[in-house]
């Protein structure tokens, strides 16, 4: 099958494309079960495949009930830039589930994201969505992937993203695979990349502008209209299985929140990195000067980004 889409996909990579958006629930049990068998290193190969799926359409009643969790306003014409990152959720669910995926499902932290919004996109539009694992890469607690996603509308790019997840190692959960060891595989031919092992200079703190009280359930609830039922967001019982002394608040629920403060977006480029996880519950000040906003719990920042904007893209 031909890929369409050439800036997105390797030379070794393979399109495939989907008829129906792939069911969560025999994904997560999948890559569950096969999470005690991978051995995460940051040479391992990841899978070739691009899933494409197209004829998406948003449910409106899913929209508003997304945005009431994060904070939007619901109704509005165009999508928050966050949602097409739940669209194409399934779609990345696949690739991080497959037995081909070397690093492990359960567990899993979402590090990073930096998202291109081209143009706002339209709530009522019919989209395509394209995922596909780019590569690993060292990190100073285990091993990070990134995984690139596209949205298109009438065969326009619209929205585009980087994630980075971490598979720690040396947690409980992976105890079997090196216990000396204390979250991209890079394509054949490219050299790897340097490991993530230092943090620039800490920069000044931003002035507060709010402070949110976050439930103990706000990872449930984050988790229903996301698809992502990590159970490090669940309950306290199940974060300590990964090192976590209690639940915590998913990234992107964070950056989303911290969006729907900011204010309205239509071409930009959001930055997020997710410095340090955010324990529910709890309390958490929200900051921001011009660009920058973060989030933080007395002087431990939780997370960093910065919101820029760009020039529409023309095709």
């Amino acid at each position: 099958m031909a890929d369409r889409c050439p800036s997105f996909a390797g030379p070794e990579s393979r399109t495939r494309t989907l008829a129906a958006p792939p069911s969560l629930t025999p994904l997560l049990a999948r890559g569950a079960a096969l999470s005690p068998f991978k051995r995460p290193r940051p040479d391992a190969p990841v899978p070739a495949t691009r899933l494409v799926l197209s004829g998406v359409r948003v449910d409106l009643a899913h929209l508003a009930a997304y945005e009431r969790v994060c904070g939007f306003a619901t109704g509005a014409d165009v999508l928050p830039v966050t949602y097409p990152h739940v669209l194409a959720f399934p779609l990345a669910m696949r690739i991080m589930a497959a037995r081909a995926f070397p690093l492990p499902l359960l567990g899993l932290v979402h590090t990073s994201i930096e998202i291109t919004q081209h143009q706002g996109p339209a709530a009522t539009a019919e989209y395509e969505l394209a995922v596909r694992a780019e590569g690993l890469a060292a990190h100073r607690r285990g091993t990070e992937a990134t995984v690139l996603t596209e949205a298109r509308s009438n065969g326009r790019l619209v929205w585009e993203s980087r994630s980075t997840y971490l598979a720690r190692h040396g947690s409980p959960g992976h105890a079997s695979r090196n216990a000396s060891n204390a979250s991209r595989t890079v394509p054949s031919g490219t050299p790897p990349r340097a490991p993530r092992n230092s943090s620039p200079e800490e920069p000044q703190p931003l002035p507060a502008v709010a402070e949110w009280h976050l439930a103990q359930d706000v990872g449930r609830r984050y988790g229903a209209v996301s698809g992502d039922r990590n159970p490090i967001h669940l309950h306290p019982l199940t974060a300590r299985l990964f090192g976590f002394p209690r639940a915590i608040a998913h990234g992107m629920w964070t950056v989303a929140r911290c969006l729907a403060e900011y204010g309205p977006q239509q071409a930009v480029g959001v930055r997020a990195e997710f410095r340090a996880p955010v324990l529910i519950p709890g309390t958490v000040t929200y900051a921001v000067r011009g660009p920058s906003f973060e989030l933080r719990a007395g002087e431990r920042v939780h997370l960093t980004g910065d919101v820029r904007p760009i020039h529409p893209r023309s095709e």
